[in-house]
């Protein structure tokens, strides 16, 4: 779905449109059409990146960017088998905060929001097409708690080893793997 998904909206980038989905965005902003740029930002491999003074990488593959003015806007697609609920858009706040994060340290100004797309069926047609509802959610940006995840992540990495727990789960996975091997 992701790369279909991406594949429709370069469609309507090349043309200098939104897609349908996004019409109630219209004259607000437009697909963001440095292809270059997009398809590096899009890599699992490459991606956005920023490293630290120290060397330690934190980075990012987008599904798109939109562009409001001289400031970009994010755009993630997320494809679900059922309606949203009300709390929904909140599992990907992090996401978002760390793609901002990312733009920001790259030397990119953001709006303060991301747009989520979310897709899931409602229908199949006779003829076997799948429809989907849409459902766009704004989703207001939080700097800080990437700055946040990026410190905690790093903490846990530059600890030491923790001593074996019989409480882990973790361990107790090790110590069973490491059994069925002897």
């Amino acid at each position: 779905m992701d790369k279909v998904l991406k594949e429709h909206f370069d469609l309507f980038m090349k043309k200098g449109e939104l897609p349908p989905e996004l019409q109630k965005l219209n004259g607000e902003v437009k697909l963001f059409d440095n292809e270059e740029l997009l398809k590096v930002w899009r890599s699992n491999f490459k991606g956005i990146q920023w490293t630290d003074k120290k060397g330690n990488l934190f980075r990012g593959a987008i599904d798109n960017i939109l562009v409001k003015g001289k400031k970009l806007v994010v755009l993630d697609y997320k494809t679900r088998g059922y309606p949203l609920k009300e709390d929904t858009h909140e599992h990907y706040q992090d996401q978002m905060d760390i793609y901002n994060f990312l733009l920001r340290k790259n030397s990119y100004e953001t709006e303060d929001y991301t747009y989520l797309v979310f897709y899931h069926p409602h229908k199949v047609e006779e003829n076997g097409h799948v429809c989907f509802n849409t459902d766009i959610v704004k989703v207001k940006v939080n700097i800080k708690n990437a700055e946040n995840i990026f410190k905690k992540a790093l903490q846990v990495l530059e600890a030491a080893i923790p001593a074996p727990s019989e409480e882990c789960g973790f361990c107790k996975w090790v110590d069973d793997c490491n059994c069925e091997m002897k």
